[in-house]
């Protein structure tokens, strides 16, 4: 394993790129958006990603980051007895021991016999926090991919599927079908995950954005409509991730 320890500026992308090792790549401060074939997935600092060897991925920064990655040779990750659940890319949640341990792991006063103890306590961690709340499948399906990024395109409209499938050239019918074969999500539940991806966005970024502004801008009906989509997802009202409640 190695570890690399880089500071970004907001607005920079790191164009569709792939490794021959595994990474876990964790935002110490700001917030990132990883995208991979099978979707996005919005990293605030309270998570981290893992990507698989050999896969492509693109990150864009969306503030100042701080970026801690480990990456992982594959004959050592091979002989971990649950190898076959870091074959796919996943969001983890990022507990403060986790947290504490990928830190200390970039101490450079760090024993050998210290940092194999951290190692293994991050491998630990990260079987257990799996986190799916901030990633948006992304379909594969023509059709379903076009409709997909028009809402993407504009998360705060309120997008109708008669009218998204007249503009992709499909029944309602069959895009409804499609939504929920191509991303395990019904239309309106993936348009919901793509709003509240939207919302960890600007909370993340935006200091001075209101939960009240939030919420009319993304189409709530009000505050406490969009509190309750946003713990559904998240596990956390607006006000929490934001840290000022």
């Amino acid at each position: 394993m190695h570890l690399v320890a880089r500071d970004y500026p907001r607005g920079l992308r790191l164009d569709p790129h792939m490794h021959r090792e595994a990474q876990l790549v964790y935002a110490a401060k700001g917030t990132m958006q990883v995208t991979t074939p099978k979707g996005r997935w919005l990293v605030p600092p309270d998570r981290a990603v893992w990507v698989p060897a050999g896969l492509e991925h693109a990150i864009d920064l969306l503030a100042d980051i701080e970026l801690r990655t480990l990456y992982f040779d594959l004959p050592w990750l091979k002989r971990e007895q649950r190898y076959e659940g870091l074959t796919k890319e996943f969001v983890v949640r990022v507990s403060p021991l986790l947290n504490q341990a990928i830190l200390a792991l970039f101490d450079a006063r760090n024993t050998e016999e210290r940092t194999e103890l951290l190692v293994r306590l991050v491998m630990l961690e990260l079987h257990q926090a799996e986190d799916s709340a901030t990633f948006v499948p992304l379909p594969r399906e023509p059709r379903c991919r076009r409709a997909a990024m028009i809402v993407l395109d504009d998360p705060t409209g309120l997008h109708d599927i008669d009218t998204l499938a007249r503009e992709v050239g499909t029944s309602a019918r069959t895009l409804s079908r499609l939504f929920s074969t191509e991303t395990q999500l019904s239309f309106k539940s993936w348009c919901q995950r793509a709003r509240i991806a939207a919302a960890i966005q600007r909370l993340s970024t935006d200091a001075n954005v209101s939960v009240k502004q939030l919420a009319t801008q993304l189409g709530y009906a009000s505050v406490p409509a969009f509190s309750a989509a946003f713990r559904q997802v998240t596990g956390r009202t607006p006000t929490a991730f934001a840290g000022k409640g």
